[in-house]
């Protein structure tokens, strides 16, 4: 059986498939971003995770497609881990997330953008994905990110640039006392998750002028420096993975608009469209093998 994986820095889907493209189990841990986490941390997020322990005997192949795991370093780190964690015998492949986005998306040419903790884009020619740039993380880059998102939030909080009745709602909401802040940013692991954690309090709250504008602002920044960054960016469909992605569908098109580009699918979850992608390219069911 076939583990496949679709791994953020937050979350992790994980679903088993059988030779026939049957779903055994679906479940989820917390983010396994080996760029982020260090060894332990992956590893008790991984073993603490009953449905994946109980079904190790039967899995033959695991397929972890991830943030963080674009560069060697930290994927060898995640691929130590599962060496470690699944039985000799299981084939380990683990690749960035970025593959995952296409693979839910398309099969045609076409630029693909992931929006969620993080962000990230690629130029997809069909058989080949092209990255315009390398990922310098949430500190650098990460642009309409929910780490870019929560960062905006705390900033314009402590500068007093919320309207007032804003503030005070985030204020109740979450613990932003200096301390508190420093502690989750500069002491404790996951820094982006934590500021990505903020960035619901725009999602689940009632869509106002102050909102619109910091998402606005967050996506056109977002296509000025990873869509229009390529060529191909008014010639193929643009197609967006992620919440972010999801709950600002209205405010990507109207930011994507004055550039002539033609937006493809968005997708919230890509785990569904991955298992489509390997049940109908990897397992082939229904197919004869050659």
């Amino acid at each position: 059986m076939i583990l496949l994986a679709d791994g953020g820095s937050t979350k992790c889907d994980w679903i088993l498939l059988n030779e026939e493209g049957e779903q055994i189990f679906k479940t989820r841990t917390l983010g396994l971003n080996p760029a982020v986490f260090k060894k332990g941390v992956l590893e008790e997020r991984l073993y603490d995770n009953v449905e994946i322990k109980s079904h190790l005997d039967v899995i033959t192949r695991v397929h972890f497609y991830g943030a963080g795991c674009g560069t060697p370093k930290p994927t060898a780190i995640l691929e130590g881990v599962f060496k470690e964690y699944f039985n000799d015998t299981t084939e380990i492949v683990v690749k960035e997330d970025m593959v995952a986005a296409v693979y839910a998306v398309t099969t045609e040419p076409g630029i693909v953008c992931i929006l969620g903790t993080g962000s990230n884009s690629c130029y997809f020619d069909g058989d080949d994905i092209h990255m315009s740039l390398e990922s310098l993380g949430y500190i650098l880059m990460d642009e309409a990110s929910g780490n870019y998102f929560g960062k905006r939030l705390i900033r314009d909080y402590y500068y007093k640039r919320m309207p007032q009745d804003v503030s005070t709602e985030f204020g109740k909401r979450y613990d932003l006392s200096a301390d508190s802040i420093k502690m989750n940013l500069y002491q404790k692991e996951n820094p982006n998750s934590y500021l990505a954690h903020f960035a619901e309090f725009i999602f689940t709250s009632e869509r106002n002028g102050y909102f619109y504008k910091i998402i606005t602002e967050g996506i056109q920044e977002f296509i000025e420096t990873r869509v229009l960054g390529f060529a191909e960016a008014q010639n193929v469909p643009v197609h967006f993975i992620g919440s972010i992605a999801h709950f600002s569908e209205d405010i990507i098109r109207a930011a994507v608009w004055p550039y002539n580009i033609t937006i493809g699918n968005i997708v919230q979850r890509p785990i569904d469209g991955i298992i489509d992608y390997y049940r109908n390219q990897v397992l082939k069911v229904g197919q004869k093998q050659s």
